[in-house]
């Protein structure tokens, strides 16, 4: 059964919500250069969270979440990243976390989640260079000093496993230079240096706990196929469970270590293990993950000479017992349930699923309640699936946490990707009014909290 105090909420990043991206001293990253395009909005808005923040909290009290993880935007606080601080990006971020604990609901703070300030992606190529590294850390550690007698629960980076394949790249703040194996693996390696000294120095503060968090990627093969099932169990130890490992024991896959050892990555590996050795307490409290669907892995479609981390996006095939969203992405709960169970079973720490939601094209008359029943049969099923693997399977869940709960741009600048409870009256090329206005699926949603998930039927008001 759910403790009492299962946290219920939403999810975001700094970039999809507060806009203001040249107000009160902050630096520009590299996403507030990127421009708009016949799909996308540009970064400098948002839904200008940034001046609306009691509003939305208002809205997220009223429903009765009691959780609320975002980030802390790092060129807000170091606005060239690794010089002076911004004293006013604090103090921001002070009265937002201030106006969160005043409505009882509970701050988890993101260090990382893209946004790479820009001069440091320019300079240094983001992660790729240990110069970032160090800054990241030291920007970790002042929002740490600053908050931590406010905020108990941490992530170090959003989706950190993203490093290990193509994502990585972009996620990371790389910009110039060829995508090779060699410099996918220095970023990886990079980040969960990062991530080690981040975990060690929350745990120098009584009361606080770190989780280390991945876009847990569940596949399955395509057949019965011994070839299918080997490289669909090689792409989950590479993609997922790698990173899982280190922040639960401090160490490597040893599958990931043996094919680095094989393929001229020994060093990187090596600069890994010494930049932690004197480190005494990097291991998670919890482990976080986000999840959105599920894939299929077909063995005949990865080239041979292919690496183990682009298994999945070269295997990667439709399954047909899956209904699939309007953008592609295919629905299962089930994978939901058995994520979170495998999750517990492996590693046995509680288990936070921060991310998760259906995205859908929306348009709002100006009166009407939009009838966004789809979102609501997403997050029932989801929610049920988590209540199975709580009260069936044994595993031990924080809490449920969906994505973007109020509309927000998707992770491409698309303002009509909506994954809210919320709509915000915006568009991707026409800011106006940018009001609130909740769906049919927030008062769904109110129920449920109200009912600690117990009651998962529709609720019209």
């Amino acid at each position: 059964m759910k403790d009492e105090k299962f946290l219920w909420g939403n999810s975001v990043s700094s970039m999809q919500t507060e806009g203001a991206f040249d107000e009160d001293g902050k630096g520009l990253s590299v996403y507030d250069i990127k421009k708009s395009t016949a799909n996308s909005s540009d970064w400098k808005v948002a839904i200008d969270e940034y001046h609306k923040f009691n509003e939305d909290f208002d809205l997220m009290s009223n429903i009765g979440m009691n959780c609320y993880r975002f980030q802390i935007s790092w060129s807000r606080i170091i606005p060239d990243g690794d010089g002076e601080i911004n004293e006013e990006g604090l103090e921001y971020y002070d009265q937002y976390i201030d106006g969160l604990l005043k409505r009882g609901i509970v701050p988890v703070i993101c260090l990382y989640h893209f946004d790479m300030p820009l001069k440091l992606a320019n300079k240094y190529n983001g992660f790729a260079s240990s110069h970032v590294t160090e800054a990241f850390v030291r920007f970790s550690k002042i929002v740490i000093d600053h908050f931590f007698d406010k905020v108990k629960y941490w992530l170090v980076f959003n989706e950190q496993n993203c490093t290990m394949f193509e994502e990585g790249f972009a996620n990371s703040g790389y910009i110039t230079g060829e995508r090779t194996i060699e410099n996918q693996y220095i970023i990886a390696t990079n980040s969960l240096i990062a991530y080690a000294q981040v975990a060690d120095y929350i745990h120098k503060f009584k009361g606080l706990q770190i989780g280390g968090m991945v876009a847990y990627q569940k596949m399955y093969p395509a057949s019965a196929k011994p070839e299918d099932v080997a490289a669909t169990r090689k792409a989950e130890e590479f993609i997922n469970n790698d990173f899982l490992k280190f922040f639960t024991t401090g160490k490597r896959s040893s599958e990931v270590v043996c094919y680095m050892n094989n393929n001229g990555l020994e060093k990187i590996e090596s600069t890994l293990v010494n930049a932690i050795d004197n480190l005494t307490n990097i291991k998670s409290d919890f482990l976080a993950f986000s999840y959105y669907y599920s894939l299929v892995i077909d063995s005949e479609n990865i080239p041979k000479e292919t690496a183990p981390n682009y298994f999945m996006s070269k295997g990667k095939v439709s399954n047909e017992y899956l209904k699939t969203s309007e953008y592609g992405w295919q629905i299962d709960p089930l994978g939901f349930r058995t994520t979170i169970t495998e999750m517990y079973n492996r590693y046995n720490l509680p288990i936070f699923p921060v991310e998760n939601g259906i995205g859908a094209k929306e348009n709002w008359n100006g009166k009407d309640i939009i009838q966004d029943d789809y979102r609501i049969e997403y997050h029932k099923e989801h929610i049920q699936a988590m209540e199975d693997s709580i009260n069936i399977d044994g595993a031990k869940v924080m809490g449920y946490l969906g994505w973007g709960l109020i509309d927000i741009p998707s992770s491409t600048g698309n303002m009509e990707k909506r994954y809210g409870l919320v709509y915000v009256n915006r568009g991707n090329h026409d800011l106006r009014d940018l009001r609130r206005v909740p769906k049919k699926s927030y008062y769904w949603f109110k129920h449920v909290i109200q009912t600690n998930g117990k009651e998962l039927g529709d609720k019209d008001d």
